[in-house]
């Protein structure tokens, strides 16, 4: 602690202090494992609004964070039939998929017309001005 001190130019009982202010405080940085999370969303299930704030303030977590846990769990955890579209939602995306690819389609030949059409009107002028320029 001492070396690092002099090289700092900081005094050893402020590193001292803010090693023990940083040891003390919530783990921020908290590497959270699936099973820890998953504690963490049971633990805070019935707590109200206010209690969860504390509870996230006490362990170092975002509200959003014990969210998106709770979230990624109830997903994890649904059937294969409620993660399945219907059969009139994929008929639907089928149909709306090959709209688009049609209309895409449409699109990319109008772009390839306008290019050829200004690749055109440029060489046109190129040869119009050529004349021009002979002629006086």
């Amino acid at each position: 602690m001492e070396v690092v001190a002099r090289e700092t130019g900081v005094s050893t009982s402020t590193l001292e202090r803010w090693r023990s202010e940083e040891l003390a405080g919530p783990a921020r940085e908290r590497n959270w494992t699936a099973a820890a999370r998953l504690e963490a969303v049971i633990a805070t299930a019935a707590m109200d609004e206010a209690a969860r704030g504390g509870w996230c303030r006490e362990h170092g977590v975002y509200p959003q964070e014990l969210q998106q846990w709770r979230d990624s769990a109830t997903q994890a955890l649904a059937g294969p039939a409620q993660k399945r579209a219907s059969p009139q939602q994929t008929k639907d995306d089928r149909r709306r998929i090959k709209e688009l690819e049609r209309e895409l389609r449409r699109k990319e030949k109008a772009l390839a017309e306008a290019a050829a059409l200004l690749v055109l009107s440029k060489k046109v002028e190129a040869i119009f001005n050529k004349n021009r320029s002979e002629d006086e």
